[in-house]
């Protein structure tokens, strides 16, 4: 097996590893990195459980190679909180009653941190739009929706 040795910044610290590389970024930041807030869902690009932020744009981590975000800037759920403080997009899911099981949360998170980011005056139809490569089989979507609108009511300075 072919090895390569990647340096990425994950969360704001630099990570160097000699990987396989044939290895996701998935697996790259659970396996060598112990970030496991990134889940593994169908590990075919279609529910968004392992969405992180790669360079400012989400992606479907199991979809990238660990070795194409050498020298990238990559987010994860464990990097959008500021050690036990919550950001505030995470506690307006909280708020809204937006989380159930959470396996899907830290992708839903990621994508609404990078649409709000992109967009901070998103209509429903947006939001909508933005989340749909992002599955929940628990919440209906509806709570998680108002919690994306809050939080960009509130970067906006209307709440």
């Amino acid at each position: 097996m072919t090895h390569k040795t990647i340096k990425a910044t994950v969360n704001g610290e630099v990570y160097e590893r000699t990987i396989p590389v044939c290895m996701t970024l998935a697996e790259f930041l659970r396996e060598e990195l112990g970030l496991t807030g990134t889940k593994i869902g169908c590990n075919e690009g279609e529910c968004g459980a392992c969405t992180v932020i790669i360079s400012g744009k989400p992606m479907n981590s199991c979809l990238v190679l660990a070795v194409e975000a050498d020298g990238a800037e990559v987010l994860t759920i464990e990097g959008v909180s500021q050690g036990e403080k919550l950001h505030p997009l995470q506690q307006a899911f909280l708020d809204a009653g937006a989380i159930q099981c959470g396996f899907c949360t830290p992708g839903m998170v990621l994508t609404a941190k990078a649409l709000i980011e992109e967009n901070p005056n998103p209509t429903e139809a947006e939001v909508r739009k933005g989340i749909e490569g992002n599955i929940c089989r628990c919440t209906g979507y509806n709570r998680i929706i108002d919690a994306i609108m809050n939080e960009a009511e509130r970067v906006r300075g209307d709440k």
